[in-house]
């Protein structure tokens, strides 16, 4: 063989090796998941959010989704991304005490802690199967939880606009193969925000549906000018819905007991505490059934639909109001002459959630029965072809919307 033709072989050889060497291309489908903070269930459709209702349309929505009881933000969001209810996943309150941890608060630096955090997130479970998380200041991101945190994070800052966390999560796609994320987590504040502050109808909470609803046609342009928008199952959801509270709306439970005879927890739509020791008997007899649009339960005695009670981190004594209404004591702050509120009990039609998705493994045109948020992680799960933790859900309400059903 002539010499040219041996150096052209040679170079043909290590040109074959070199391609043998290489990765294979990372798969470009990725699950997006965007959670609308307190958006109730009857907003989608509505007309109030044109680029949502846009991508319903697109793909699937359900009629509601059941959120997990306490309806506040911290224990449904962490129901959300692990399959769990609050009464096993440990976060079962926004602020909570725990016998051996001490004071949770929610906006502080306890919830860095992965020592709070009970079952496993869906991005540890994705990470631990060889895939990439990226969240957007999703509750429970910022700590480490079963030995897992997210590969891309950010530490919450409610100052951070939409626009500015949109053009993230699409920088995050943008990254090369080897980086680049296969869940992304996206967490929007804002409707939630204005809602307490002024009302669910406000101006205020009108502008920031709007706000929130030009991030989302922003992430749709983004996904297509990328050629994403065949390879990404976006799903936007909230945690729970929203409902109105006037401030004379109120009753006061040492109106029913010495504020002396006990250790509250929390108060509002959902009341907790325990009796100080030695007035255990007093504090039941004076307490505990129905009242005056308030109710109140032994922990182990709630509703069993509610699934809560057996966590040690839930106080001896939870009182629930009825929609529209609070629980309070007389030495704590006055409340707003209107506001918007959750907390009300899961079946309450105001604490609905919403939930929406299109993309390449979701059928068009379709409507969904309404199904618990439990059910959420166990879909995450299936879209990113791994397999789940152990999880409190159920994929069969959610096989219908999706193009093969039978997986």
């Amino acid at each position: 063989m002539p010499p040219r033709h041996l150096v052209a072989l040679l170079f043909l050889l290590l040109a074959m090796v070199g391609c043998a060497s290489l990765p294979e291309p990372a798969s470009r489908h990725a699950v997006l998941l965007v959670s609308i903070d307190g958006l109730p269930a009857d907003v989608p459709g509505s007309g109030r959010m044109p680029a949502l209702d846009a991508i319903a349309r697109e793909g699937t929505r359900a009629e509601w989704v059941n959120p997990s009881y306490p309806t506040l933000t911290f224990p449904n969001h962490y129901t959300l991304v692990t399959g769990l209810r609050p009464d096993h996943h440990g976060i079962v309150h926004n602020n909570m005490r725990d016998p051996a941890l001490g004071r949770f608060v929610s906006k502080d630096a306890s919830a860095h802690d992965g020592r709070w955090w009970g079952g496993e997130p869906i991005w540890a479970t994705l990470q631990r199967q060889g895939g990439i998380a990226a969240t957007m200041f999703w509750p429970g991101s910022e700590a480490d939880i079963a030995g897992e945190r997210p590969r891309h994070w950010q530490r919450f800052n409610g100052a951070v606009p939409v626009q500015a966390r949109v053009q993230q999560v699409l920088a995050w796609l943008d990254l090369p193969p080897a980086r680049r994320p296969r869940l992304v987590t996206l967490y929007l504040e804002q409707y939630d925000v204005a809602a307490h502050a002024a009302g669910m109808d406000s101006d205020r909470a009108m502008r920031a549906l709007a706000t929130l609803d030009a991030g989302l046609a922003q992430l749709r342009d983004g996904l297509r000018a990328r050629g994403l928008g065949d390879n990404v199952d976006l799903i936007v959801l909230s945690d729970h819905g929203m409902a109105d509270v006037r401030g004379e709306d109120v009753r006061y439970i040492d109106d029913l007991v010495p504020a002396d005879a006990i250790l509250p927890e929390y108060g509002g739509q959902l009341m907790g505490f325990a009796p100080r020791p030695g007035r255990e008997r007093e504090v039941e007899a004076a307490v505990l059934g129905r009242h005056d649009h308030f109710q109140c339960w032994r922990k182990g005695e709630l509703p069993a639909g509610w699934h809560y009670g057996r966590n040690p981190r839930i106080p001896a004594i939870v009182c629930q109001a009825d929609h529209g209404w609070r629980v309070w004591m007389r030495h704590w702050p006055a409340q707003a002459a209107l506001k918007g509120e959750h907390g009300f009990a899961p079946e309450d039609p105001g604490m609905r959630a919403a939930f929406v998705a299109a993309g390449p493994s979701f059928r068009a045109g379709t409507q969904l029965p309404a199904f618990d948020n439990v059910d959420v992680y166990p879909l995450l799960a299936h879209l990113l072809g791994i397999a789940p933790a152990p999880n409190d859900g159920d994929l069969a309400p959610l096989r219908p919307a999706l193009r093969d059903a039978r997986r």
